[in-house]
């Protein structure tokens, strides 16, 4: 019996070169019961997302899904062309968020291949993508670089020619997009459970969200299910058995959603993720770690004409089995600290 070769085992790094351009298949629509697994996951309370009604008494056209979950979905597509061979995510930059996306709209995306570098051990490689979601109108809904470690096919094989590319530091605040007909004038803060607003906070302050959420297996399992994103390090314990950790490494999105969600504690007006200007995923996370989150105030800046929101760049920093925003984060040689999870870096929008 002849084995069939109809199906897609995954690029592996030497399948890639820059300027590649893939177009990543299963269109997604978003509906009302992807929005209700998301809070059930992360319990998120972010009033604009959390109420049609305080919704649309500013402007959107209804409950917005958490900017997250259009990330999540929008990840999840480009995992079958670019991380299903992969080791780690490593990190992400230049990542803005678009038009608002509501239950019903259809989500696709596409990524380019911008960058690639080979690792010294000759068995894997850096890969670079642009990654850029639309919805059915073709409007960007997030767009963003990302860089993922992808084992080779095979150690002997040539590695593609390395192509290093520079991103820049931050997203410049001109570029943050605010939300066609957004007024913040009627934004009500004792429902939103903060009377803090744009003005309240300084650079250089930590705010320490206090709770912590400890990651469960089958709650991982539902949210990578839930996003399409059929990584093998996330889904297949019989493959990692023999691996590295000897086990499944949670998505490094999971994480970004529960420190998100976690810090409403203390940034609870922060109702939209505007951008994202640097992310890194400093060390794995298993079933049993419990996430503690603390976040740095890096700059405040207004939104060009506008006088009802403001944007605030955030350093989240999430941490397993280690609370407090005291504890250092790293070591006297600059390296991550085991116990740091995710070091985020990102604007969001707050009202004035």
């Amino acid at each position: 019996m002849t084995s069939s070769n109809k199906t897609q085992p995954g690029n592996y790094f030497e399948d890639f070169a820059v300027g590649q351009v893939l177009t990543h298949a299963t269109p997604r629509t978003v509906t009302e019961g992807d929005v209700a697994l998301y809070t059930a996951l992360y319990g998120g309370r972010f009033l604009l997302t959390s109420s049609a009604e305080a919704a649309r008494a500013v402007g959107f056209a209804a409950q917005p899904i958490d900017d997250m979950l259009t990330f999540h979905v929008v990840f999840g597509k480009t995992v079958p062309d670019i991380s299903l061979n992969a080791v780690a995510n490593l990190g992400y930059g230049e990542g803005i968020f678009g038009v608002p996306v509501y239950a019903g709209d259809t989500l696709t995306a596409d990524s380019e291949v911008i960058g690639l570098k080979e690792n010294s051990n000759g068995k894997t490689g850096v890969v670079y993508v642009r990654s850029t979601g639309t919805n059915q109108r073709g409007e960007t809904v997030v767009s963003y670089v990302r860089w993922v470690m992808v084992n080779k096919r095979d150690a002997t094989n040539v590695a593609p020619k390395p192509v290093l590319l520079s991103l820049a530091p931050t997203v410049d605040v001109t570029d943050l997009h605010v939300p066609e007909g957004l007024d913040l004038s009627g934004y009500d803060v004792k429902r939103a459970g903060s009377v803090h607003r744009f003005g309240d906070y300084r650079v250089g302050e930590r705010i320490d969200h206090v709770d912590g959420m400890t990651v469960e297996e089958a709650e991982h399992m539902m949210a990578t299910r839930l996003y399409q994103n059929t990584a093998k390090v996330h889904f297949n314990q019989f493959a990692q058995s023999s691996g590295r950790f000897g086990r499944r490494l949670m998505y490094g999105g999971h994480v970004i959603s529960i420190a998100r969600a976690l810090s409403f504690n203390g940034l609870g007006n922060a109702f939209k993720l505007a951008a994202i200007n640097a992310g890194t995923h400093a060390n794995p996370v298993f079933a049993g770690d419990t996430v503690f989150a603390w976040s740095e105030i890096l700059d405040t800046a207004e939104v060009p004409g506008r006088r009802d929101v403001g944007a605030i760049r955030v350093r989240t920093v999430a941490t397993k089995d280690q609370p407090a925003a005291e504890h250092p984060y790293k070591d006297a040689d600059g390296k991550y600290l085991p116990s740091v999870l995710l070091d985020f870096d990102y604007w969001v929008l707050m009202p004035l």
